[in-house]
């Protein structure tokens, strides 16, 4: 005897427009978060002024080492460098083209005795070329 009914059970229900809603809200965020990434997002320089300065070069040959005036002073690309690392680096990029050059993007602020240690590390390599990222004069600038 059965003194109970059995009750037939639905399958849950699953809202399936609740979670669109939820996929499209996280889809955006992750879309809008993603947009703010910057090459160098701590790093922030105020280039020397040249009134000889010249549209840049492409960067085919060109190894770009950034001189901070806070330490970490070195920076190539996104990466903070040692000294040690930078040389080796240096080294390894003149073994792969004996013509690559060198860029220095240094603050105004940079201590004039890390721009003279990059020289000699780049002589030590055999650097064909040293040069130095500026910026026209304000006066000039259009």
């Amino acid at each position: 005897m059965r003194f109970t009914q059995k009750k037939r059970r639905q399958p849950p229900a699953v809202i399936i427009i609740a979670l669109i809603d939820v996929l499209i809200v996280i889809l955006i965020f992750l879309m809008v978060t993603t947009t703010f990434k910057n090459q160098i997002p701590a790093l922030k320089l105020a280039l020397p002024e040249s009134s000889q300065s010249k549209p840049g070069d492409s960067q085919e040959d060109m190894v770009v080492l950034t001189l901070a005036s806070q330490p970490p002073y070195f920076y190539l690309g996104n990466e903070a460098v040692t000294t040690n690392a930078f040389r080796s680096r240096l080294q390894q990029a003149v073994e792969k083209n004996p013509e690559v050059r060198l860029s220095i993007r240094g603050d105004k602020t940079t201590p004039w005795g890390l721009i003279v240690n990059i020289m000699d590390m780049a002589k030590e390599a055999k650097v064909k070329s040293v040069t130095a990222v500026t910026q026209a004069p304000a006066a000039n600038q259009n």
